[in-house]
């Protein structure tokens, strides 16, 4: 009994430490793509998008979410030096309860950012989808990832494997006490990371139609999962306007006049044709009567002499 149980303490510490190389593998590997992350707003290289990871506006006891708070100032800040011309916006949206995009939204919008720049992914559940949807729903090949440093690694480890260049922006981090959970957190979301994208090789939970990104959209309702796009509504195409009452009798007595003249043009070239005709008959009988005229004399005079 003691040998068995030696046996099974021999194994425990060996999943031990072979969960503590693959934690600390993985806290390594993810690391490495903080050389692609800035703090500072006017080291950020330019790119048309930034993306901007989803997290909850409110924490459990109702008070407010400090990485929520930071991201949006983040993202306005890029915004506003002229780092980036659009947001896309991407989260949770499982109830309708629960929205991060549309918080996200709201937010920027209070921030002063144009409604009109402001793009909402309704699918990124996880990190993984957001980045993914990015470039597949949305046709971003290369954008700014604005979240806290630990998970703009993680964002851009993701977005490198997919071919995908990604760079971070760095929002202020909270308070440790208030981040403690979240770091604890980070550790295994990063070895989950490398499981899914080297051994389970998941992709995202929804894909979609493609959604152009400074194009117009269709309007959706904002509770809608997926991966539609709410926007504001589209102005309606401006019609000419109907041709007045003058303005087509006009025309129409336009139309009625040069169809008069056609046929008033028709009928003088039938009359012209018909006198040409009677006349050249008529040329035709003078010509024969004076013919006959001068052919009788001729006749007579070519008898034989009576004889004595």
């Amino acid at each position: 009994m003691k040998k068995f149980a030696k046996i099974l303490l021999a194994c425990f510490c060996l999943l031990l430490v072979a969960a503590a190389m693959l934690l600390g593998y993985s806290e390594w590997t993810v690391s490495d793509a903080r050389h692609y992350t800035y703090d500072d707003v006017d080291a950020v290289p330019y790119n048309r998008v930034a993306l901007v990871l989803g997290t909850s506006k409110y924490l459990i006891g109702g008070s407010s979410n400090h990485y929520f708070k930071y991201r949006i100032k983040a993202a306005a800040e890029l915004y506003n030096n002229g780092k980036v011309d659009y947001i896309l916006v991407s989260g949770d949206n499982a109830t309708v309860q629960y929205n991060e995009p549309r918080q996200m939204r709201r937010a920027l919008i209070q921030a002063g950012i144009p409604a009109k720049v402001i793009y909402s992914d309704y699918a990124g559940f996880r990190t993984l989808d957001s980045i993914v949807r990015a470039k597949e729903v949305f046709g971003q090949a290369h954008f700014t990832v604005v979240s806290q440093a630990f998970h703009n690694e993680r964002a851009i480890f993701i977005a490198r494997h997919f071919g995908i260049e990604a760079v971070g922006f760095n929002a202020k981090d909270p308070s440790a006490y208030q981040g403690i959970k979240t770091r604890v957190r980070e550790v295994f979301a990063r070895l989950m990371g490398l499981l899914d994208l080297y051994v389970l090789d998941k992709g995202p939970k929804f894909l979609g139609e493609p959604i152009v990104i400074g194009g117009p959209t269709p309007c959706q309702a904002l509770s809608t999962i997926g991966a539609s796009q709410p926007c504001l509504p589209i102005p309606p195409v401006a019609h000419k306007p109907p041709l007045a009452p003058a303005a087509s009798t006009a025309t129409a007595t336009s139309a009625a006049t040069a169809t008069d003249a056609a046929l008033t043009a028709s009928s003088t070239m039938s009359t012209s044709a018909a006198t040409a005709s009677k006349e050249a008959d008529t040329a035709k009988a003078a010509a024969a009567a004076s013919a006959a005229l001068s052919t009788g004399p001729a006749t007579s005079g070519a008898a034989p002499a009576s004889t004595p």
